[in-house]
């Protein structure tokens, strides 16, 4: 048996820096390259001549450096792990990696357990394996409290490994994107995965409460203050201390109070409702919004400056309907999780009622995708959802071109919306009768245990929808 090649690319201007790093690869897994250059890096890598499971990239570079580099792979390949090198380890420097896009950072003289770390980190699959893992395989990541993180599409996953850069570095993050795309699901992940995640995390909605209520809800209040106010009381900034706190609806905070948070940003530093003297906290602010935050500061909505503390790490979530791929994913993780909760028995979604949820284009999102999965679980009535779907469906399919002329593109859309929600099942069904037999290498008995249906139905399939295995 062939045991999997690891390709690493090493980039270093250095010549024999960079022989040395690669002779730090254990040569029965990994087949290294060495190019002495941003230049010959980003050939190597448009070439896909071979496509690269890791690359080693010094920062300080003559002409154009790793950091310049590493903005410009990162336009035509995403996904590659990037490891960047350098004699400096100060944090401007650490942050500058990341935030162009670095995986992981190691600071020179580079010694074996380096190589070893980061090896073991970001290359223990076959590249074949990590090629196959396509929505057949989501990543699911539980956060607690009933939620959880999953990401099939390139853009979730993007989102994911921003996630994970960005919680290593100890700056804000503003995370943007419409109602129910699942902010705070991002927020509690940012907060898991950073150095303050043995402090609490404290979320705060700045639209559910009147404006001076927030601010002593925020920034706490001395006895006297106002009427009512008996005796000191900290806020949520005292309280969260040493942790990280979540401003949910940011852009829907006075102008006052947003100068006061800038000041927090800025030094850490505030002052109680009535209180003489400034108090100092060391916590991590997240903010997100579904307002255009543009439109806001053109509004005087929303102060310029306080936007520009926020936006130098900004994670843009994108809507359920620019990400369909993965809705049939949510249904079925959503059921069994809300079947567990509820004490309900498990339930399946037929590709009709799966297909038409993916034509959809849930303007609630998340929020609303998770409404619709548990009134099926209840009711348990696919034909009375599939209804619900359908009609749904008719009005936005009126009024949306872009979705019309996707209609007229599939097969017999002149039937009208059955028509369209038959195809959308086919392709459902074929990807994944595919994907299964691409995990299972064609054997097509543990395929069609695996797809539970009978061996016989299975090679029906193959033939109906001509399937042939990948290259």
């Amino acid at each position: 048996m062939n045991l999997p090649m690891y390709h690493v690319l090493v980039v270093d201007d250095e010549p024999a820096v960079a022989r040395y790093i690669a002779g730090l690869l254990p040569q029965s897994k990994f087949k290294a390259q060495v190019v002495n250059s941003g230049q010959e890096c980003l050939k190597k890598i448009q070439s896909k001549t071979p496509p690269f499971d890791m690359i080693l990239m010094d920062s300080e570079m003559p002409g154009v450096d790793g950091f310049s580099t590493l903005r410009r792979l990162r336009r035509f390949s995403a996904d590659t792990p990037v490891i960047i090198m350098s004699c400096f380890s100060s944090p401007e420097h650490t942050l500058e990696a990341w935030q162009g896009g670095a995986q992981d950072f190691l600071q020179k003289p580079i010694l074996p357990s380096d190589i070893a770390r980061v090896v073991e980190k970001y290359c223990k699959k076959p590249k074949r394996a990590m090629e196959s893992e396509g929505p057949q395989q989501p990543h699911i990541e539980d956060i607690g409290e009933g939620q959880f993180f999953l990401a099939t599409s390139p853009e979730m996953r993007a989102i994911w490994r921003q996630v994970n850069t960005l919680s290593k570095a100890d700056v804000p993050v503003l995370i943007t994107g419409e109602s129910g795309v699942g902010k705070e699901v991002i927020a509690q992940l940012l907060h898991q995965y950073s150095p303050r995640a043995s402090r609490q995390l404290l979320k705060v909605n700045c639209a559910a409460l009147p404006q001076d209520l927030l601010e002593s809800e925020l920034f706490g209040y001395e006895a006297g203050a106002f009427t009512g106010a008996i005796k000191s009381k900290p806020g949520k900034f005292e309280l969260c201390d040493g942790g990280t706190i979540l401003l949910d609806e940011i852009g829907e905070m006075s102008p006052q109070l947003q100068a006061k948070l800038l000041h927090v940003l800025q030094d850490g530093t505030f002052s109680r409702l009535g209180a003489r003297v400034n108090t100092k906290v060391n916590v991590r602010v997240l903010a997100a919004t579904n307002v255009d935050i543009e439109q806001a500061i053109a509004e005087r909505r929303f102060r310029e400056d306080l936007y520009y503390r926020l936006n130098a790490f900004v994670i843009k979530i994108p809507p359920l309907r620019e990400r369909r791929e993965e809705i049939p994913y949510f249904l079925n993780e959503l059921a069994r999780r809300y079947s567990v909760i509820h004490g309900l028995e498990p339930i399946e979604f037929s590709p009709e009622l799966i297909a038409a949820a993916v034509l959809y284009h849930w303007p609630g999102n998340l929020r609303e995708l998770g409404n619709f999965v548990k009134r099926y679980l209840v009711i348990r009535d696919a034909e009375s959802a599939l209804v619900d779907l359908e009609a749904k469906i008719r009005p936005h399919a009126a009024a949306s071109p872009a979705l019309a002329s996707d209609e007229d593109s599939m097969p017999g859309a002149a039937s009208g919306l059955k028509s369209v929600v038959r195809s959308m099942k086919d392709q459902t069904e074929s990807r994944m009768i595919l994907e299964v037999l691409d995990q299972s290498k064609w054997n097509r008995r543990i395929a069609a245990e695996r797809l539970q249906i009978s061996y016989k139905a299975l090679l029906y399939k193959i033939r109906m929808y001509n399937l042939e295995a990948s290259a």
